[in-house]
């Protein structure tokens, strides 16, 4: 994994993220125990710096776009100050998060957020629990469940490499943001990201689609920010 690691660290410096500290030797950490596991568990498709690049650097690429949404919907909760109150914490879902994106590196990077991560299959579930011990994830709760029976609401819902947007499942998962919560979804490319909100108009009053640059992938990368009708 030396390569691998070497270009994690280009990638996060890319990012603006430190290339040495906690965070990157965690994420090391998170790169070689899904390489273990993935043979038998079958957790991503890819190995090396493909793992690097598709799914770690692809997780963190918003992160700036996902510290904004936080900050707007705690904004939205300013006047808690005015009586005296701290603001709780914020809170995002991570659906069908597989082998833990984004929501472990989201979880590393943003320590004050508090991630529960969803997955129906049980063997996923078995290595998100060995790393949320492995990696002392105090901020993520695990929760085996199908988007459609996830328990509880959200501040933000966040999904990749999901299912096509349709107005079935977008009623439950809109269903789980608070009520000034926001979807953040992660996608290809923006042309079909505006195909696919044609197919659940009228469950959002307002959509955005932020284009996203992941160090050393030259394919197009999004994310949609929906809130909720």
């Amino acid at each position: 994994m030396e390569s691998s690691t070497h270009l994690l660290d280009r990638g996060l410096e890319a990012l603006g993220l430190p290339f040495a500290g906690e965070l990157r030797d965690k994420l090391s950490r998170y790169l070689a125990d899904i390489e273990a596991w993935n043979p038998a568990y079958g957790l991503v498709g890819a190995s090396g710096d493909d793992l690097v690049v598709k799914h770690i650097l692809d997780s963190l690429a918003p992160l700036d776009l996902i510290r904004a949404l936080a900050a707007e919907i705690a904004a939205a909760r300013g006047s808690r100050a005015a009586f005296g109150l701290s603001p709780p914490r914020l809170s995002l879902a991570d659906l069908g998060t597989g082998a833990g994106l984004p929501g472990i590196p989201l979880a590393l990077a943003l320590s004050a957020l508090d991630v529960t991560l969803v997955d129906r299959m049980g063997k996923r579930i078995r290595f998100l629990e060995n790393q949320k011990v492995s990696l002392g994830l105090r901020n993520v709760t695990i929760v085996e469940s199908e988007v459609e029976r996830t328990p509880g609401r959200y501040d933000l819902v966040t999904f990749r490499a999901f299912r096509p947007f349709e107005r079935k499942l977008f009623k439950r998962v809109f269903a789980l943001c608070e009520p000034d919560g926001m979807v953040a979804a992660y996608k290809g490319k923006r042309e079909r990201a505006e195909a696919e909100l044609d197919a659940i108009e009228g469950l959002f009053s307002e959509a955005r689609i932020e284009p996203l640059s992941v160090p050393f992938l030259a394919e197009e990368r999004c994310l949609v920010v929906l809130r909720p009708a």
